[in-house]
């Protein structure tokens, strides 16, 4: 690589590090930096620590691309990467590999049924024989069709998706587009194609609700096709199938559909090795402690195994499959939930098995110092502190508490709030969590000010009692949206007002009677418009902004009225500094306030 490629690599800078280290990593003077940290409201030395985000804020003012270190304990400790690259080396050894079944998430347009035939599958395809009844909620599951198993995921949408396979392992093998036959291609539905298409996904269209009246598949196809996703019979070799997810039809011939493309593209995996897998979604119970639930990739993981899971080492106690029933062992594609773990980890992060006694005692000493690390507040200067002193000077700052039942719900809502486009109001995540609002989360509002929103949980009995006594308020919901939309509203209530300003008359000056400090006394002609007595006047001359006042009193014909129309003289006082001369014209205009609305 040549000195000039080097330059243009975005710089990599780790969770913490010194002014005096930042300054060498970017090659710019230490002085330069302290006084950017200086412009933002931060005083600091050469040995102050400052965080990546602190850093991403100032290499930004300096003009200079930077990225984060990946962390990473040992040279052992599995990245997405890694699991890319040992999923990659398995395919190459056919003789060690064993027919898996296809995973398999749903996407498309919102309020096109994707919901509908997901809860339609689970709740019709499951047999009691096989699984029993489904006694809790899952982010995946299975189904089974001609002897096959089939791994269904729940994902949030294509978005979610998409941040899953960019960290490098992809988590489905197959994509249901859902479009519905009485609405057709829409902006969500673009989009998805144009990810579908641009990934290379094994892509299954549904073309759902037709039983509805209005339902038109010819112009679902035309519209597909339109953006590139030619259909089997339709000049292209995707395959589709016509369903009505809420009437049950079609359903079992799209199980087929699925079980083709899995045949075609042979997903295979290893079930020998120790297990490798990507987190779905975590909560903590008030029973069983931490739990998550994985999607194996490769491997088999069993009862009694020890798991890293990103920064934290658990021993496997308990497995139960989706419906909640207990099993031993989770073969490749299998959704399994691991009972009592050490910490609950974030979804995405990324599960490794480790039958070495000694290694886990190395990342487990190697994982304490980087949190240790990572934690260390004394003579650090954060993110938050520097956030906080930017929004002092220029951002009013709406402050949540954020609780939600399980960990991929909260990371949702967070990346939807996120994602609202406000330049002048920062949103604060004081604290977030998975469980029951408690006594801890409501005195933390009351110190922060801050609103606590909870997503399918409720405050408990002691949080309960400590509301009544407080101020705080409380909002839940079941709908992400609905919160979303209360969000927005708080928001709104921080924004400035927009001053509307509306002209209401001119007035062309004839003579100055007086002329003192803040008051004069002035004559003039109305020459369009009217004049009103209380409003705002504005001062010209030649066309030249001279500065503003107010028309504190109006007469006409030596009486003193409320306001003078076009065409007529009259006699005004001008509270004001401007000291206004005959020709000058004085502007006549009211405000109007007006609340200003988060889209």
């Amino acid at each position: 690589m040549t000195n000039q490629e080097e330059k243009n690599q975005p710089v990599k800078i780790p969770a913490q590090l010194t002014v005096k280290d930042l300054a060498t990593k970017l090659e710019i003077g230490v002085s330069e930096i302290l006084k950017k940290l200086m412009d933002n409201g931060i005083m600091a030395n050469i040995n102050n620590l400052i965080d990546y985000d602190t850093v991403f804020i100032i290499a930004e003012e300096l003009e200079i691309e930077v990225e984060p270190e990946e962390l990473s304990t040992t040279n052992e400790l599995l990245t997405s990467q890694k699991l890319e690259n040992i999923l990659a080396l398995e395919s190459e050894d056919k003789t060690k590999l064993k027919k898996r079944p296809p995973v398999v998430t749903i996407l498309g347009h919102v309020d096109h049924g994707k919901t509908t035939l997901l809860d339609t599958l689970r709740k019709t395809r499951v047999t009691d024989q096989e699984f029993g009844g489904i006694t809790q909620h899952t982010s995946a599951y299975q189904v089974k069709k001609n002897g096959e198993l089939i791994t269904f995921i729940d994902t949030p949408g294509h978005e979610a998706f998409q941040g899953m396979r960019e960290r490098g392992a992809s988590l489905a093998d197959i994509a249901i587009l859902v479009v519905a036959a009485d609405d057709g291609v829409k902006p969500q539905t673009k989009e998805v194609i144009e990810f579908l298409l641009k990934n290379k996904i094994p892509t299954l269209v549904a073309i759902n609700k037709i039983d509805k009246p209005e339902a038109n598949v010819d112009k679902v196809k035309q519209e597909l096709a339109e953006h590139n996703m030619f259909l089997e019979g339709y000049g292209g070799k995707i395959p589709f199938n016509e369903i009505s997810a809420k009437q049950n039809t079609g359903l079992d011939e799209l199980l087929k559909n699925i079980l083709f493309l899995a045949e075609y593209y042979e997903f295979k995996a290893n079930p020998d090795r120790n297990a490798l897998g990507i987190i779905l979604e975590s909560n903590k119970d008030a029973c069983k402690g931490s739990i998550a639930t994985v999607l194996i990739k490769t491997g088999t993981l069993k009862i009694g195994q020890t798991v890293i899971i990103g920064n934290s080492i658990s021993k496997i106690k308990k497995l139960e499959n989706f419906t909640g029933k207990d099993i031993k062992e989770a073969l490749p594609s299998t959704p399994v939930t691991i009972v009592g773990l050490s910490e609950t980890p974030q979804g995405n992060d990324l599960l490794q098995v480790e039958p070495d006694a000694k290694k886990i005692k190395r990342f487990a000493k190697e994982i304490a110092q980087e949190k240790g690390k990572l934690s260390g507040k004394i003579g650090s200067l954060g993110s938050k502190e520097l956030i906080m002193t930017i929004n002092e000077t220029k951002k009013n700052c709406l402050s949540i508490i954020l609780k939600t039942d399980v960990q991929g719900t909260l990371e949702a809502i967070k990346q939807i709030i996120d994602s609202v486009d406000s330049q002048e109001v920062n949103v604060d995540f004081v604290s977030e969590g998975v469980g029951s609002i408690t006594e801890n989360d409501v005195k933390m509002a009351q110190t922060s000010q801050a609103i606590i929103y909870g997503f399918n949980v409720e405050p408990s009995a002691t949080a309960h009692q400590n509301l009544s006594e407080s101020k705080v308020k409380v909002r839940t919901f079941n709908v992400i949206y609905e919160l979303i939309e209360n969000v927005k509203n708080e928001i709104s209530e921080l924004l400035d007002l927009e001053i509307n300003k509306i002209e209401l008359g001119r007035l062309k000056v004839l003579a100055n009677f007086k002329n003192s400090k803040n008051l004069s006394v002035i004559g003039g002609k109305v020459m369009d418009g009217k004049l009103i007595k209380g409003e705002r006047l504005e001062v010209f001359r030649d066309k030249e902004f001279l500065g503003m006042g107010e028309l504190t009193q109006l007469q006409h014909n030596k009486e003193d009225v409320s306001e003078v129309k076009s065409g007529l003289e009259c006699g005004i006082a001008f509270k004001g500094k401007v000291k206004i001369l005959p020709n000058d014209q004085l502007v006549c205009f009211k405000e109007e306030k007006i609340k200003r609305k988060i889209k």
